[in-house]
């Protein structure tokens, strides 16, 4: 048996709230900015892909009209920086209704660090951040979708296994439904099947 939901039958936050609580685990850009006036900003961002490969474009989705999104308009450039599961808490804090004068590098306790191409900051704790201009915004219903291109990567070589980050350092944090988040979990590997080396049938491993 299986229950039905009409979105144009509910309250949109509460359709939402079913979107964000099937489609899991979302990767979290934790999105740093800085204002025309020289604030910095950072908060986490869940709708969050790659776009583009060349050239290496990337996409978050702002619900609605917040800062991030104001500073990125304003001023053309951002950092994406990693959110790994030892700055949970951090994290989560920084996703607080500040009033735009007020920074949540300095409420969270967070150091920031010089970005090599673009004026936003990069948050030092991070293990990885990717630098970015704005290549343009798209209005979508109540959201924006932001799209950056990539002017620069850094990653810590301690998460490092030659020029490949190693998954198990990085500790990814995910955001799931409510108020729940997740973290990396067992990991499982298998190689995606060429059409050539299809056997003749389909047998999933147990």
């Amino acid at each position: 048996m299986r229950t039905d939901f009409e979105p144009n039958q509910m309250p949109p936050r509460e359709f939402y709230r079913l979107l964000t609580s099937v489609i899991v685990p979302r990767p979290i850009a934790w999105v740093s900015s800085v204002s025309a006036v020289g604030v910095d900003n950072l908060a986490p961002h869940s709708f969050f892909t790659v776009a583009s490969v060349s050239p290496p474009i990337i996409m978050f989705t702002s619900v609605g009209e917040k800062d991030t999104l104001r500073n990125i308009e304003a001023t053309g450039d951002f950092v994406v920086n990693f959110s790994p599961a030892s700055l949970f808490e951090q994290i989560n804090a920084t996703g607080t209704n500040f009033a735009a004068d007020v920074s949540e590098f300095d409420r969270a306790g967070l150091t920031r660090e010089a970005s090599r191409t673009v004026r936003s900051q990069r948050v030092r704790e991070s293990p990885t951040a990717l630098e970015c201009r704005l290549h343009r915004t798209i209005p979508m219903g109540d959201c924006t979708l932001v799209f950056g291109e990539v002017t620069h990567a850094v990653v810590d070589a301690g998460v490092l296994d030659g020029v490949h980050p190693r998954i198990e350092l990085l500790d990814p944090l995910s955001r799931l439904g409510l108020d729940e988040w997740g973290t990396l979990g067992p990991i499982r590997e298998i190689a995606r099947i060429r059409a050539a080396d299809w056997p003749g049938h389909f047998t999933p491993r147990p």
